[in-house]
């Protein structure tokens, strides 16, 4: 049977979505490039620096363009070819890795270029957050989404996996090449920064060619949105995803707990850090750091998608906060990377749960013609506090040393989560997913 409208289509299959998995092939390719990039950047910057504040302030340049763009992204989304702008942000990040491809290879890439750049992928990830939340839910039938967030959640995760720890064994080579490129020349033996530049290189050029496949795979998708009837836009209309969130609870308590978990909990930033300083080991092990909470998120993600959460939705989105924080905490204290390893992955399975739940409530309580704005909201919420996240770490970590960060984000993990049961009691209460009563 084919499906010309994806939300009277009840009973299709997931897998006979194609629009769908096109969109689904590019988060994967896509998302793959910009974990690779980020490994290399933030090692390329400690390399260049040895500065946990430095770590922090890439993520910060990558919030503040977030911030600043999100409310006018959201309005474009909810106005234009959702497909045509994931694509443009792609390709500005194409960019990106352009520009720290040549400069690496060139050996000109300095620490103010990085953090250029990084402004950069701040502005394309503003876009590309609420243009690609809002595209996925017009590609399905309204009765598969929340096996869609969960099918596209986990295959996320695998990018998160592969990217990171491919992009570290990239980088790990770059002794090796600098190596053979002396002996080609027939100069002497390579300096240390000439290895580091030709690692990075390697992994700009690889995240170069997959954004360019994840372009491909977007501008493959047939469909096409109704043409917008809208008047001119007005502040009015650029709030109004913040309103909708606010009037309701439910999903101001599940946006919000995700932020302050990432806010304090995350330890992104200084993975390389810990990598190098406290558990002795080179990019290579800091792409596996990265790999790590992705493919405990993998595997409870491939499980929620055949398994949807059906019961006790609130109490099970708290629970796996709960979990992340302690999972934070056990990473600060551990000195084995292998440990180090295994609780990252419980923090990403935890997080995994997280997501899913907050994501299905959204999209499930979001009216179409709503969903760029609230998308943008949702994505200054989560998206960008992933790169505020990063600058907490790093400042927190300049003043009380890379453990005493971790460490102190874990505890307010849980601190908020026992507010929240507080704060938000009918967050708390909530049962099933979907409320019945979208856009009400």
């Amino acid at each position: 049977m084919t499906i010309s409208d994806p939300m009277e289509a009840g009973s299709a299959r997931l897998r006979d979505q194609r629009d769908y998995l096109q969109l689904l092939s590019a988060r994967v390719t896509g998302g793959a490039a910009s974990q690779m990039l980020m490994v290399a950047l933030g090692w390329q910057m400690y390399d260049l620096t040895s500065s946990a504040w430095d770590l922090g302030l890439v993520g910060l340049v990558q919030f503040v363009p977030a911030l600043l763009l999100t409310l006018p992204c959201g309005l474009l989304v909810d106005r234009h070819d959702r497909r045509l702008l994931v694509a443009g942000s792609l390709s500005l990040q194409c960019v990106v890795a352009a520009v720290l491809t040549l400069g690496s290879v060139s050996g000109w890439v300095s620490s103010d270029l990085i953090l250029g750049l990084s402004m950069l992928l701040g502005v394309a990830r503003a876009m590309q957050m609420p243009a690609q939340q809002a595209l996925m839910p017009t590609l399905v039938p309204t009765a598969l989404l929340p096996r869609a967030v969960a099918a596209a959640s986990s295959s996320m995760q695998v990018s998160i996996i592969a990217g990171p720890a491919l992009g570290g064994a990239l980088y790990a080579l770059g002794p090796w090449l600098t190596r053979q490129l002396s002996l080609a020349q027939a100069t002497g033996g390579p300096t240390a920064a000439d290895a580091a530049h030709w690692g990075a290189a390697l992994v700009y050029g690889v995240s170069l060619v997959l954004l360019l496949a994840a372009v491909l795979s977007v501008l493959a998708i047939r469909y096409r949105p109704a043409p917008s009837r809208w008047a001119a836009p007005g502040f009015a209309q650029l709030t109004d995803g913040i309103r909708f969130i606010w009037q309701r609870p439910v999903m101001l308590g599940a946006i919000s707990l995700d932020l302050f978990a990432v806010l304090l909990g995350g330890a992104t930033a200084l993975l390389p850090i810990f990598a190098r300083d406290i558990l002795h080991t080179g990019p290579e092990g800091l792409g596996l750091l990265r790999s790590a909470p992705a493919l405990g998120a993998v595997l409870i993600g491939v499980w929620l998608s055949r398994s949807p959460i059906a019961r006790r939705a609130g109490h099970c989105l708290l629970g796996a906060v709960a979990v992340f924080g302690l999972a934070m905490i056990g990473f600060a204290l551990t000195r084995s990377f292998w440990v180090a390893f295994a609780v990252l992955a419980i923090s990403g399975a935890a997080d995994m749960v997280s997501v899913v739940i907050r994501q299905s409530l959204v999209q499930l309580e979001t009216p179409d013609d709503m969903r760029g704005r609230v998308g943008a909201v949702t994505s200054v919420f989560i998206g960008a506090s992933n790169q505020l996240g990063e600058f907490e770490s790093g400042a927190t970590a300049a003043l009380l040393g890379p453990v005493g960060s971790v460490l102190l984000g874990g505890v307010g993990t849980l601190v908020v989560v026992g507010l929240w049961f507080r704060l938000f009691p009918d967050l708390a209460r909530r049962d099933r997913l979907h409320s019945g009563a979208v856009g009400a």
